[in-house]
């Protein structure tokens, strides 16, 4: 893939995209990036990814987004950023399997358990990758009382009804790496989310899924590197 590794300081800035191409500006451990490459793969969108790294920011990377943050989506001279508007925009110009739900009410039944998800989960979830161990017993539960508002949203086979949709693809990427709070104790236990480990397992048969999966011993290890202050965005890829 062109431009996989982690482009930085001093990076020549890439020529823009041609005519009609869809090129994602990406990290590839962020998982909000994450989330605009599961709908760009369930959609099945040909497109081109340039991996940015976050420490060392290249400078034309401000020119494409004033909040310097991935995912960012360029077409034709245009340019979206932020994970939730770069999904719904790809619905908007590939409206042929479209992931966003059309019903006002069930567009806001999944932007509710995703507002949850940000006010009682993934402060936490950050929180406790970084606590010391006389903060973890006051951080897990506050992470596992959150995590129980999501449980208690799961009454289908998916967030998103009997197949996966929006809602499935924007929680993910966080599912994926719980892996990382293994060294504080947390697991996600069958008997305490029956839903939420069903789920898991559903999701991680699901084509899009796998294109876009990362195995936990690769998240740990980026995990370390994040937390040592040199992040090695081109982990686990070969020279």
């Amino acid at each position: 893939m062109p431009y996989e590794r982690a482009m930085k300081t001093g990076s020549a800035c890439p020529p823009p995209p041609g005519p009609g191409k869809l090129r994602l500006y990406s990290q590839r451990f962020c998982p909000y990036a994450q989330r605009t490459r599961l709908f760009l793969a369930a959609k099945g969108i040909e497109h081109e990814t340039i991996n940015v790294n976050l420490k060392e920011k290249p400078e034309w990377f401000f020119e494409k987004t004033p909040i310097a943050k991935v995912p960012v989506l360029e077409k034709d001279g245009k340019i979206v950023y932020e994970s939730l508007v770069c999904n719904e925009y790809l619905d908007g110009i590939y409206p042929d399997k479209c992931i966003t739900p059309s019903d006002p009410l069930e567009k806001a039944r999944q932007s509710m358990v995703l507002a949850l998800w940000d006010a009682k989960v993934v402060e936490f979830y950050y929180k406790l990758v970084t606590a010391k161990e006389d903060e973890r017993p006051a951080l897990t539960k506050q992470f596992v009382d959150g995590l129980q508002f999501i449980e208690n949203a799961l009454t289908q086979p998916f967030f998103s009804g009997d197949k996966a949709g929006a809602l499935d693809y924007n929680l993910w990427p966080f599912f994926e790496r719980l892996c990382v709070l293994k060294h504080v104790g947390f697991e996600l236990s069958v008997d305490q989310f029956p839903k939420l480990s069903a789920w898991v397992e559903r999701m991680m048969q699901l084509p899009e899924v796998k294109a876009c999966y990362f195995p936990p011993e690769l998240h740990v290890q980026f995990g370390k590197t994040m937390m040592s202050g040199s992040p090695d965005y081109d982990i686990g890829l070969k020279e």
